[in-house]
């Protein structure tokens, strides 16, 4: 080597720092592509994206023949730096090659573009992949020799080196992956696919209409009655009963009242006399039930499949438990899009800064979407089950209070059998006394 020019040595030292980083560049790249953005791109047709994918698909081989060369070029310029530095130096040359080529190396080789690699792992990874391709071949006698001996011993410390790797996603992993990296996708948008996520943990009970604001039409009431709750009525479809609304006859389309209500020769029916409930009830489709804890994307498809709009619910003994609609399925996926003429006062209402009224008919859910709180929503449904449920039994009087997780309440009011109000106000937790109900 002594015969050949410094300045061929100089070229060749700076060519295996070259080809060492590209190695190193390549690693990195291969390993930090996003395995969904790269199927998409190999189902378009990009070639790259294509050779890539083939690659991984064992990603010890690939493994195998980058660090095969890396080590090959590392090794090459450690010795070709060597040879310089001990013509230059002398003896000394040893010290200067093995400190002088760790830098350059370090950043030159290794740190630099692997760091570029990460940030940019397509613009490294796709060329790559044409050049990695012919070298796996070229390379494949000792790129097996080496990855027969290193399964073997991965083997021998209890892992399976055929085990690929499972890009399945899991709800939870798909919510982070729409929710941190889909900022390319309108906000609303992410939204809803957060929502269209949640119908796996929510159920129809959730949602529902509960039994004692299901606004329905008692068949045995006066003909009078009937014809003021239907012109009062917001709602195109009302349950239809008997006394009790256990006693379901149907769901009645009011926009059939054509059929049972005739109006009288001065363009009257006030008074009920035209009122036909024979017609009515056969007017009314037969009820659809919905069993309790039906998650809503099933109840979903259920509603799809069985061309109904509106379902009941019950519990295992038949008891009417509420309504659901599909409306409020759809309404947990876009949001709120239709007004409730029903709602003349809001659940909650601020009265000062952190400080709320709530009815007791709100929803522990809603309390906590709105408020962003976190209210446990495992158990009863209303703010009146979970007030009801943490002083296990019913308060005598106005005023009493307790504290709920790091939230305090005060029953404002309690009529019929039910919290009908409270304030509530979120606390620090180290104001919370181990006391809960004063």
């Amino acid at each position: 080597m002594d015969g050949i020019p410094l300045s061929w040595l100089f070229t060749a030292l700076f060519l295996f720092i070259l080809c060492s980083a590209f190695f190193s560049s390549s690693e990195t790249s291969m390993m930090a592509l996003n395995r969904y953005r790269l199927k998409h791109l190999k189902h378009s047709g990009h070639r790259g994206a294509r050779k890539a994918s083939r690659l991984l698909e064992r990603p010890d081989r690939l493994i195998g023949l980058i660090l095969i060369g890396n080590n090959l070029t590392n090794i090459a310029a450690a010795s070709l730096a060597t040879a310089i530095a001990v013509r230059l130096y002398g003896d000394a040359g040893y010290i200067i090659a093995t400190i002088t080529l760790t830098v350059v190396v370090l950043i030159f080789a290794e740190v630099t573009p692997k760091t570029y690699a990460a940030l940019y792992p397509e613009k490294i990874a796709f060329p790559a992949a044409y050049i990695l391709q012919p070298l796996q071949v070229i390379f494949s006698p000792f790129v097996y020799i080496t990855n027969h001996v290193t399964n073997g011993i991965i083997k021998l410390i209890g892992g399976n080196p055929q085990q690929l790797n499972n890009d399945h996603l899991t709800f939870e992993e798909l919510r982070v992956l729409v929710q941190e990296y889909g900022s390319q996708i309108p906000k609303k948008r992410r939204g809803m696919l957060m929502n269209i996520l949640d119908l796996e943990n929510v159920v129809v009970n959730d949602i529902m209409v509960p039994r004692s604001e299901i606004y329905g039409i008692d068949i045995n009431d006066d003909n009078k009655t009937i014809f003021e709750q239907i012109r009062a009525s917001e709602y195109t479809r009302v349950p239809l009963y008997r006394d009790e609304l256990d006693d379901l006859v149907g769901l009645l389309h009011l926009r059939q009242t054509s059929r049972f209500l005739t109006l009288d020769g001065k363009g009257s029916a006030e008074n009920g006399s035209l009122l036909d409930k024979r017609a009515m009830i056969e007017s009314a489709s037969g009820p659809y039930y919905i069993p309790e804890g039906t998650p809503l994307h099933t109840q979903l498809f259920n509603f799809q499949r069985k061309k109904h709009r509106v379902g009941i619910v019950v519990d295992e003994y038949g008891v009417v438990l509420g309504l659901v609609t599909i409306e409020d399925i759809l309404e947990e996926i876009v949001g709120d899009y239709t007004t409730n003429f029903t709602e003349q006062f809001a659940d909650i209402t601020q009265l000062s800064e952190g400080v709320y009224t709530i009815t007791g008919s709100a929803t522990v859910r809603d309390i906590n979407r709105q408020l962003d709180w976190n209210l446990p929503s495992k158990g009863p449904k209303t703010m009146n089950g979970l007030m009801l449920e943490k002083l296990e039994s019913f308060p005598d009087a106005n005023g009493v209070s307790l504290t709920i997780n790091n939230y305090r309440f005060e029953i404002l009011d309690v009529r019929d059998n039910m919290i009908n109000s409270v304030k509530a106000q979120r606390i620090k937790p180290e104001t919370n006394t181990s006391k809960d109900i004063d």
